[in-house]
């Protein structure tokens, strides 16, 4: 009985029975799935509620206990590199197996029979959405109107700047760092609380998607969503695995260590939703505090992989299926557009349409209306890139932190070997924080149900 109570009480194993129940519900009782839809909406927004203050007070605590102003730009440096070359080599992957595979081939769209209305929110934005529109919206009108909106990029900016002026007060900020990391714990409780109700976002979230679109939308595009999906797998397995491997760590072994968090954004398609989770666990995993602070928040900007491969194949399909012909040439342009505007997607709603609508727009050739022919099976493939982009920016965090000897990687092969460990919040190089060796590391327990 205590093994039976043990193993339905894993946050994972509830969360695959809730998304059974929900899609059960949302194939025999559509009405009920759809409006199951507000208990996934409540749950991430109870998620996005922590997540300015979680990544301020992170991101800050972490650039102090650094000490060092140079280490921040060395990491963020680093960390830019790698989202472009990662980034440009997922829309390269799309694009070719879009050309490859052409999903949009013999549909014959004539483009003039096609209804826009359900488009003009998303061109509406795309109008204001361009390079130059995002880096001006980095800087927050004022600071308090940074965390009010939950810009994430403005916060980080924020976050940086007074992580490096609490370096330059020295030991005189001490108490404040204390403060914080105490306000974080309390932070992360919270987060705690929240994750309980995972279960049942994740079931109302795949009720909904059935119950709104209904099977038959997989199948009415399901070439496209083939690609998508495929492509996605091949990039996470042999790209995202491949440059795990090069750190000495297993893509598998990781995945079924953020198996709770991969469960709620196949769900509910958000990865906003399990942000506080996933700083949590790698910082448990080994990895620093300022590199987790630093690099899992921003590659949710720059490091969307998922959604780079949607938006090349998206694109490449809505020429296909409207006959629109582009030449090499005009692929690359594409390519070479799309390489600007995947990086100005963050924070916008509908943020794959809304880029992909800006990129068409510029681009003149093809047709924009085309884009009504993914609504319906948007939900699907956004469950795909969510996927990838969770992934992908996890790996991020642990090569930088390993390449930047901030990584704890005994401890990391214990937990993904299944093992429980203590907490070692200063990795594997304590004097990197000015600790000498006879300094006491603090050990924190953490048990199975949080996915160790």
């Amino acid at each position: 009985m205590r093994s039976f109570v043990r193993f339905f009480g894993q946050l994972h194993i509830q969360v695959l029975l809730a998304i059974v129940i929900g899609g059960l519900i949302g194939a025999f009782d559509p009405k009920l799935g759809v409006a199951l839809q507000p208990l996934a909406d409540g749950f991430i927004k109870l998620i996005k509620m922590l997540l300015a203050p979680i990544i301020f007070g992170t991101v800050v605590t972490g650039i102090a206990k650094l000490g060092s102003i140079k280490e921040v730009g060395r990491i963020g440096l680093k960390a830019l590199v790698y989202f472009e070359v990662l980034s440009t080599l997922a829309l390269i992957i799309g694009l070719i197996a879009v050309d490859w595979i052409k999903p949009g081939a013999g549909m014959n769209i004539v483009p003039a029979s096609l209804d826009a209305t359900a488009l003009s929110g998303y061109t509406a934005a795309a109008k204001s959405h361009g390079v130059l529109q995002f880096f001006m919206d980095i800087i927050p009108t004022t600071m308090v109107d940074a965390f009010a909106k939950g810009a994430m990029l403005q916060i980080i900016l924020l976050s940086i700047l007074f992580g490096i002026a609490i370096v330059q007060l020295g030991k005189r900020a001490t108490p404040l760092v204390d403060i914080l990391d105490i306000f974080l714990q309390g932070l992360f409780k919270i987060v705690g609380m929240i994750m309980l109700l995972a279960p049942i976002a994740a079931g109302a979230g795949v009720a909904f998607t059935i119950g709104k679109y209904g099977i038959s939308s997989l199948w009415s595009l399901g070439e496209l969503v083939g690609v998508m999906y495929g492509v996605a797998a091949i990039f996470i397995v042999l790209v995202l695995g491949s440059v795990l491997r090069l750190v000495g760590f297993s893509l598998f072994a990781f995945m079924r260590y953020i198996r709770e968090e991969i469960l709620i954004v196949l769900a509910t398609c958000s990865t906003e939703a399990v942000l506080p989770a996933m700083m949590e666990k790698l910082e448990k995993l080994g990895c620093e505090k300022s590199v987790v602070g630093m690099v899992l928040p921003a590659g949710y900007t720059f490091n969307a992989d998922g959604t780079c491969i949607y938006l090349t194949a998206a694109a490449i399909f809505v020429a296909q299926a409207t006959n629109t012909h582009l030449t090499l040439t005009d692929q690359l342009v594409v390519l070479g557009v799309l390489l600007l505007t995947s990086k100005g997607s963050a924070g916008v709603a509908g943020a794959g349409f809304v880029t992909l609508a800006a990129t068409l727009s510029t681009m003149n050739a093809i047709p924009v209306v085309g884009l009504a022919l993914l609504l319906g099976v948007d939900r699907i493939l956004n469950e795909a890139r969510a996927l990838t982009n969770l992934i992908g920016n996890g790996v991020a965090t642990i090569v930088i932190a390993g390449w930047e000897n901030a990584l704890d990687r005994d401890r990391a092969r214990a937990i993904l070997a299944g093992g429980r460990v203590g907490r070692n919040p200063y990795g594997d190089n304590p004097e990197r924080h000015g600790l000498g060796q006879g300094t006491e590391r603090v050990t924190i327990g953490f048990g199975p149900s949080r996915g160790q």
